[in-house]
């Protein structure tokens, strides 16, 4: 079952670490010409959503956000993934991480642990992200065994509209705590159902609106 990390030092070294990974990225790729890209750890602005299964790896799960596209079509999803996963691996490959690997919706780093202190292993998720008319998109890698009948195509995040103002109106009114209770129990609702089809972007998504709708919608 899903807990959330106690280990303040550990966390902080933890985001310490794949934030710099992440943030090489995004510096790579907007150096280049090809698009504009930002990222951010999934919920943020949300702090202490960090969670572990049992005695399994860490996920620390991003959203590397395109702002806007230069030299490449956004409909093109198969150049997209595709630049982004080499833009990654070399990042990866300086910082001596191996390559990533790409699965559905996200790349995914090797695991890694810590040479001193906490030994928990962790790694990286990057789910690929834009925004259209104010609701959140991720890219999808729909695999066939074959690849030339891969499909690529954007998967809108279901009520993702307004997620920000939703966020800081829950913040303002000291409503955290309540999310926090509410985001665990449906990892653990999804998990306890074998159902892999709820990332943390989107048990994030349905837990903001669930306590933004409880306390804000009459």
């Amino acid at each position: 079952m899903y807990h959330y990390i106690q280990d303040k030092d550990f966390l902080k070294r933890l985001k310490g670490a794949c934030g710099d990974i992440v943030n090489q990225l995004v510096q790579s790729i907007n150096n280049d010409s090809v698009m504009t890209v930002r990222a951010c750890l999934v919920g943020s602005g949300a702090k202490n959503l960090v969670t572990q299964n049992g005695n399994e790896p860490v996920d620390l799960d991003y959203n590397l956000c395109i702002v806007r596209t230069e030299a490449i079509n956004i409909l093109d999803g198969n150049g997209i993934k595709e630049y982004v996963r080499k833009q990654f691996n070399k990042i990866l490959y300086l910082n001596g991480w191996g390559d990533c690997h790409d699965s559905t919706s996200v790349f995914t780093t090797e695991e890694r642990v810590f040479k001193k202190g906490n030994q928990t292993a962790f790694k990286i998720d990057i789910a690929i992200t834009c925004k259209y008319n104010n609701s959140w998109q991720r890219l999808i890698h729909q695999k066939t065994g074959i690849v030339s009948l891969d499909r690529y195509y954007w998967n809108e995040v279901q009520n993702s509209r307004r997620l920000e103002e939703k966020v800081s109106a829950i913040k303002s009114n000291y409503l955290w705590k309540e999310v926090r209770g509410i985001y665990l129990d449906k990892k653990n609702f999804y998990l306890c159902r074998n159902n892999y089809s709820h990332p943390s972007f989107i048990v994030y998504v349905e837990t903001v609106n669930q306590i933004y709708n409880k306390y804000f919608i009459c």
